[in-house]
């Protein structure tokens, strides 16, 4: 067994998203333009809001790929024009697979708005395989309760398995490709090795810090992506015994799907025409329209 080396950290970017709420995008970026088969990771916050502050995502449309969206503090509402609803509270986990095309909004539940407090949240896009990319639209949404966790034997590591495996424990949710997407709290001094398979690509996000990784001796900071080579089949994650407070840790890795990417804002395909069919799709109104 090995240990995966680091490649290189890659910092978020700030950019102002949907109705002009603030994430932090380490990919796509400059440094980083896709990771096979993950196409955009963004964290929205934390950030404290005051009553009727928050903003979400009005009516926008998505084709060819997935997006997973789990929420760590604040609640959003969604709906589609698929006549799907449902609200997202803290810890839980909406994976939904856009295939041949929906249009979505995310917005800030009626009870956040009025309220107010931290939100906080981290949004995955997943290319899904050119098989798959005209499926149907569906939604897998699990809530905090009903995702499995586990917990090391000395008991400074709690993970909580949102696809994939970890610790013996396995995910609830089904995904296209193989997948694992892990949320690692390390008390300070803990520490875990995952397994990963060799053919994964794989790579963490830091949601609170530092932590050490492999053989890597500086500590990466909250905010920061680190994407591993392709050198081993396992990753090593530490918390300093320095740190003041618990880590977290996303820790997530796929099958590369190998094939070619055309993408345009909202729409990832394979072709640069299956783009141009997106937006006639769109335009014409074949994706449907949120009206309840």
């Amino acid at each position: 067994m090995a240990i995966r080396s680091v490649s290189h950290v890659i910092k978020g970017i700030p950019t102002l998203e949907g109705g002009g709420f603030l994430v932090h995008r380490p990919f796509p970026s400059g440094a980083l333009s896709d990771f096979d088969p993950f196409l955009l990771l963004d964290e929205m916050g934390p950030m404290d809001v005051r009553p009727g502050e928050a903003k979400g995502a009005p009516d926008h449309p998505h084709r060819g790929f997935e997006t997973v969206t789990y929420m760590l503090s604040g609640s959003f509402r969604h709906k589609d024009s698929q006549g799907h609803e449902g609200k997202l509270e803290s810890g839980d986990v909406q994976w939904m697979t856009a295939g041949r095309g929906v249009i979505h909004s995310e917005e800030p539940s009626k009870e956040f708005q009025q309220t107010g407090g931290t939100l906080h949240g981290v949004q995955l896009w997943v290319n899904l395989p050119k098989t798959d990319k005209m499926i149907r639209p569906h939604y897998q949404e699990i809530p905090a309760g009903k995702i499995p966790s586990a917990r090391t034997s000395d008991g400074n590591v709690v993970v909580h398995v949102v696809a994939g495996e970890s610790l013996g424990v396995q995910a609830v949710i089904e995904t296209r490709t193989p997948i694992f997407y892990l949320d690692f709290r390390l008390e300070p001094g803990g520490k875990v090795v995952q397994p990963v398979a060799r053919d994964f690509n794989a790579f963490a996000y830091v949601i609170e810090g530092p932590v050490l990784f492999g053989g890597h001796t500086a500590h990466v900071q909250r905010g920061n992506m680190v994407p591993f080579k392709r050198d081993g089949d396992e990753i090593r994650i530490e918390a300093p015994r320095e740190n003041q407070s618990p880590a977290r840790v996303l820790l997530i890795g796929g099958r590369p799907l190998n094939e070619p990417i055309a993408r345009y804002g909202p729409f990832v395909m394979n072709t640069p025409q299956e783009i141009h069919e997106a937006f006639e799709d769109y335009r014409s109104g074949r994706m449907g329209s949120i009206d309840f």
